[in-house]
């Protein structure tokens, strides 16, 4: 039985009881191999006072395409470091690096990326630039991501499913049950176009990648014309 069909693991959050972090994980690997199949290789990364961050390999797939996601970055809700207390129902989320081709070195980027709310207290959302300052891979070109919305590629998971409504009738997570994880897709940029993203903004490096037909899946893709 998966994590996802367990049936205490839909109560735990509703049952007086929090939902661990552990048990998080168990239901995101779940669901992650219940969408890509059975993981190819996996590597496990631990920074100096920070629970470990599994990386999964999914693939290549039919297209050659190998997803690389991060498995432990929902462990715990992400909190800013101006705030003053630990929010449970706080926003959750893993990262997602899609790739033409095996990259797996990445697999350390992905790691200190997805460490970045509990090191650095910042949220990741969508919209938001990291960078890295060096190459993302072994000889990669692009030291840093933009990080896309969630849901197009892998579907949320739902903390609170089978939990009660509230009392207007609104869903779990609106109640003050656990908001769901999210799955974020991280679209690499070199040098020039992080720094083009943070003057202008997500919108227009993502037009200026859409105008160009740019492949975000290339390892090997070019810059995009910024002038």
């Amino acid at each position: 039985m998966s994590a996802t069909d367990d049936p205490m693991h839909d109560n735990l959050a509703w049952a007086g009881q929090p939902l661990g972090g552990d048990d998080v994980l168990r239901r995101v690997e779940g669901h992650l191999t219940g969408w890509f199949g059975p993981d190819s290789g996996r590597a496990s990364l631990t920074f100096l006072g920070t629970d470990p961050i599994e990386v999964l390999r999914f693939g290549p797939d039919s297209d050659g395409v190998v997803r690389y996601v991060t498995l432990g970055m929902a462990r715990e809700p992400m909190t800013p470091a101006d705030a003053t207390v630990r929010d449970p129902a706080g926003p959750r989320a893993e990262l997602v690096l899609s790739l033409r081709g095996r990259r797996d070195s990445a697999a350390r980027a992905l790691a200190v990326l997805a460490s970045v709310p509990v090191v650095e207290g910042r949220p990741v959302v969508a919209g938001s630039g990291l960078d890295l300052g060096e190459p993302l891979w072994e000889g990669g070109r692009f030291t840093a991501v933009l990080v896309g919305e969630p849901g197009g590629l892998v579907p949320d998971v739902e903390l609170g499913r089978g939990g009660p409504a509230g009392g207007d009738g609104e869903p779990p997570e609106t109640a003050g049950g656990p908001a769901p994880v999210r799955f974020l897709p991280l679209l690499p940029m070199t040098a020039n176009e992080a720094a083009y993203k943070r003057v202008h903004g997500a919108t227009a490096m993502c037009q200026r990648w859409l105008d160009a037909g740019t492949d975000l899946r290339d390892p090997d893709r070019a810059e995009v014309d910024l002038s």
